[in-house]
């Protein structure tokens, strides 16, 4: 609380308010700035009973607002699809680039999106990157060795270069557990591609890159207009292996034994773990299957 020395030449005057400002103190309204958010606070101290010879002074607070801006490469996918939901949900500017462009199921979110049809080989970054916050790829498949080291390494290769020369500030990169695989099994094309991938985030962005490594992820997938529940088999069985973990973490250090005892994961969480990416500068680094559920409920809860 203020104190106040009473002088005795003084004749006594009402005490403004402690907000009061007489306007010859600020000839002009000063500017605040703060990083990362913007808005504006009038205050007006007439409307407060102060006396007239304290006339109504204006404060306006201004800063830069942080506006997440994200694109999805693969975003019309089953996990891209999922991602983009998830960030028009929090209020994030979705951009989706995929080779067949806008999905044809219709969702609400789904207008919400601006979607793109294009190859990352040939298609033109400038009209995909500008104004994004952060780049998020969920590229990968299977097929042929080529095809694969193709599609899970060399296009998300030319995707992470093409984001750091345009200054993007965070690239997110869907990847995949090894599942203790032994080492002449890694060295298929789509482990060596998404490895690959994986030394391009860390070393273009190695302060805010971020991998993701789920097991096998669940939900309900669409393909060619059908819906496939992989939830009925991922979620109960995510819940068994849950629950049994205190006895099978011995058998973990055999090979491949992640094949049998690594938990599913639900396509939500998986997406809501990317959210906390995107939000969230300390988060950056290769994140495990239980860290992407932690990650996933720090969004889910508000943390």
């Amino acid at each position: 609380m203020a104190s106040f020395l009473s002088l005795p030449a003084v004749s006594p005057r009402p005490i403004p308010s402690a907000f009061s400002i007489r306007r010859p103190f600020f000839q002009t309204p000063p500017t605040f700035h703060f990083k990362n958010h913007r808005f504006a606070v009038n205050c007006s101290y007439a409307e407060a009973g102060v006396s007239d010879d304290f006339k109504s002074a204006t404060i306006d607070v201004v800063a830069d607002v942080k506006s997440e801006r994200i694109v999805v490469l693969g975003g019309n996918g089953f996990v891209g699809s999922a991602i983009c939901k998830a960030a028009v949900s929090k209020g994030i500017e979705v951009i989706s680039l995929s080779r067949s462009g806008r999905p044809n199921f219709a969702d609400s979110w789904v207008d919400q999106v601006t979607w793109i049809s294009g190859d990352v080989f040939y298609v033109n970054w400038d009209e995909v990157l500008v104004g994004a916050t952060a780049v998020v790829s969920t590229l990968g498949g299977f097929g042929s060795e080529e095809q694969m080291r193709r599609i899970n390494g060399e296009a998300n290769v030319v995707a992470v270069n093409a984001a750091k020369e345009f200054g993007i500030p965070k690239f997110i990169l869907i990847s995949v557990h090894d599942y203790n695989l032994p080492s002449f099994a890694l060295s298929s094309g789509y482990f060596t591609g998404k490895r690959k991938a994986e030394s391009e985030v860390l070393s273009k962005y190695p302060n805010s890159g971020i991998v993701l490594r789920p097991a096998f992820i669940y939900g309900k997938r669409r393909v060619d207009g059908f819906e496939i529940p992989l939830d009925l088999v991922g979620e109960p069985a995510e819940r068994i292996l849950r629950a049994i973990e205190n006895f099978t973490k011995p058998l973990s250090s055999l090979p491949a034994s992640d094949l049998l005892l690594a938990p599913p994961i639900s396509v939500d969480d998986v997406a809501l773990g990317v959210i906390n990416g995107v939000i969230d500068d300390e988060f950056f680094g290769i994140f495990t299957i239980d860290q992407i559920k932690e990650a996933a409920e720090k969004v889910r809860v508000g943390v």
